[in-house]
């Protein structure tokens, strides 16, 4: 049985909560993101900045920040 972008309480009992899981799944930080994360907070001499529970944007954010002092503290 294929279900097209409807869910039934018939088909899927847990089906209100089907939207909300794929939502944060998606916010959540990728595996690729952390990996590069943890390595340029530890280059940066800045472990605070890693943490396991960062949504996607915020990750981005502060990758994009650590590469940018890592870049400038080279450039010396």
């Amino acid at each position: 049985m294929q279900v097209q972008g409807k869910y039934d309480a018939k088909t899927f009992p847990n089906a209100k909560a089907l939207p909300d899981a794929k939502a944060f799944l998606m916010e959540q930080m990728t595996r690729a993101q952390g990996q590069r994360l943890k390595r340029l907070s530890e280059e940066a001499y800045q472990p605070a900045q890693y943490d396991r529970d960062l949504s996607f944007a915020e990750a981005a954010r502060r990758i994009q920040i650590l590469e940018a002092e890592i870049e400038l503290a080279n450039s010396f």
